[in-house]
This record gives C-alpha cells, sequence and structure tokens, in this order.
C-alpha cells in the first residue's frame, strides 16, 4: 500500500470515528450550561395549566374520595359510608351552556373556573346539600399536548395534573433521539391564527425551573435535529449520488492500472 492510499484509509477512519464521538455525546449536552432567567418569567399566568379555565365540551372527572358510591349514585339514604374510592370517578361533559348535571345538584356551572375552582364549588354544594365532609377531586381528563419530531414515541399525551413540564412530556414519550436538537425545543402554542412559537434550550440546567416550559393545553412540541444529524445526512445523500461514479473511476483506475503492467 503506497503512501497515498495509507493516508486516504487514515483519512477515512478519522471521519468515522468523528462521527461516533459527536453521537456518543448527545445526553452530555444535557442540562449544562448556566444562564440567569428574569424573576419576571416565574410569574404565574392564566396561560399555564394551573389557570385552565374549563369550557363547554370539556370532559370532567368527578369523585368523592370519602364515599364509595358513585356520585351518579349518591342520595342521602347511602351518602354516609366513609371509604376511600380506589376507582376512577364518573365522568361529565360540559354542556353548551357551561353547565354539568350532578345527582343531588342538578345543573352546575363550572364554565370558567380552574380545576381547583370546579372542585371547592362542587365540594361546598355537596357540603351544603346531604354529604357529610365531602373531598371532591375534579379532573380535566381531555386537556392535550402533541409532541413529534425527533422523539421515541410520538403522538398526543393528556396532561393529566397541573403544571405538567416539558421534562416529564419528553420521559413519557421515552427520551430523544440521538438525532434530536437538545439546544432547540419548539413548543407552538397559541391560535391557529396566531401561533407563537417558544424555543427551550434543554442543555441549560435552568431550563428546568423555566415556566415557558409548563405546558397548555393544546401545545404542539417539534423536536428538531440537530447538526451531527443534518450532516451525516448530507453526507449520506452525497454518497449515495456521487458513490456509483466514484465506483466506476475506481473501476476505471484498476483497469489502467492491469492495462500499464
Amino acid at each position: 500500500m503506497n503512501k497515498c492510499n495509507l493516508g486516504y484509509t487514515f483519512l477515512i477512519l478519522g471521519i468515522l470515528l468523528f462521527f461516533a464521538s459527536c453521537a456518543n455525546k448527545q445526553y452530555q449536552m444535557l442540562f449544562e450550561k448556566k444562564r440567569s432567567i428574569s424573576d419576571s418569567l416565574f410569574q404565574p399566568t392564566k396561560g399555564n395549566s394551573t389557570y385552565y379555565r374549563i369550557k363547554p365540551q370539556d370532559i370532567l372527572q368527578i369523585r368523592n374520595l370519602q364515599n364509595s358510591k358513585s356520585i351518579a349514585d349518591l342520595n342521602p339514604a347511602t351518602a354516609g359510608s366513609l371509604q376511600v374510592v380506589t376507582t376512577g370517578g364518573d365522568t361529565f361533559q360540559v354542556e353548551d351552556d357551561g353547565t354539568i348535571a350532578l345527582t343531588g345538584l342538578g345543573h352546575v356551572q363550572v364554565e370558567g373556573l380552574t380545576r381547583f375552582e370546579a372542585q371547592k364549588h362542587i365540594e361546598d354544594l355537596y357540603r351544603k346539600t346531604f354529604l357529610k365532609n365531602p373531598i371532591i377531586e375534579l379532573k380535566i381528563i381531555n386537556l392535550k399536548v402533541t409532541i413529534f419530531g425527533e422523539i421515541k414515541s410520538p403522538g398526543a399525551f393528556s396532561l393529566t395534573k397541573d403544571k405538567t413540564t416539558l421534562i416529564e412530556l419528553i420521559g413519557e414519550a421515552g427520551g430523544l433521539t440521538e438525532r434530536a436538537n437538545e439546544t432547540n425545543i419548539k413548543i407552538i402554542r397559541g391560535s391557529e391564527k396566531i401561533p407563537k412559537v417558544t424555543e427551550i434550550d434543554l442543555s441549560d440546567i435552568e431550563s428546568i425551573n423555566d415556566p415557558r416550559a409548563v405546558l397548555q393545553n393544546g401545545d404542539i412540541v417539534y423536536i428538531t435535529e440537530n447538526k451531527r444529524a443534518i450532516r451525516n445526512d448530507k453526507l449520506q445523500n452525497f454518497s449515495t449520488i456521487y458513490q456509483p461514479a466514484i465506483l466506476l473511476f475506481n473501476t476505471a483506475l484498476i483497469i489502467l492500472t492491469l492495462i500499464r503492467r
């Protein structure tokens, strides 16, 4: 093997080692840099899931933790038992007039209330009627976010609790792929006419406390490709396009060498 071929071989090996080392650093880039975030960003806003206001067509799950009976089956004669419920509660869809129909209470107005406000309101109404020391649990079970791109399990996920964070969603979706750009996670929120894009840098440790990373109903999370993946794609495309020409050129060189012998 002559010096030219030896140098060419080392060059190829060096390129392969470079790309391999880059791929292994994917998760080493997370939560490293430190950046101060303005205190004003930590002020709660009505956009956060904690302040989500119930709307018509929302689906509410309600149960009384102090009574084993279903909310739909409750009546004054059976409301006294004190057993903790282990199953899910009853579901109620909010009507167009903003109410839900509850046993013993009739139509209860919940539109415009937060989850906590509606929970306390229903609890107080039952306490004033026939339930002794009710503990009402209320969940809004139709709230969802969508995540796609360089994530292992893309799809739609329910916001099962207040203040679900981007990190929790990524964990639930199986984590980032090796091609993910951890420095530029895009959260698209707002109306269809006026969408707003928020960019989160997961290489910054402060992203854990970034209030913009608290997910809201209807959010779309897009995980972009990193530069390594884009570079590898370009290299692969280059190889796919020019490999036949290179192969033909190498074949011609071999034939020419044999002829000269």
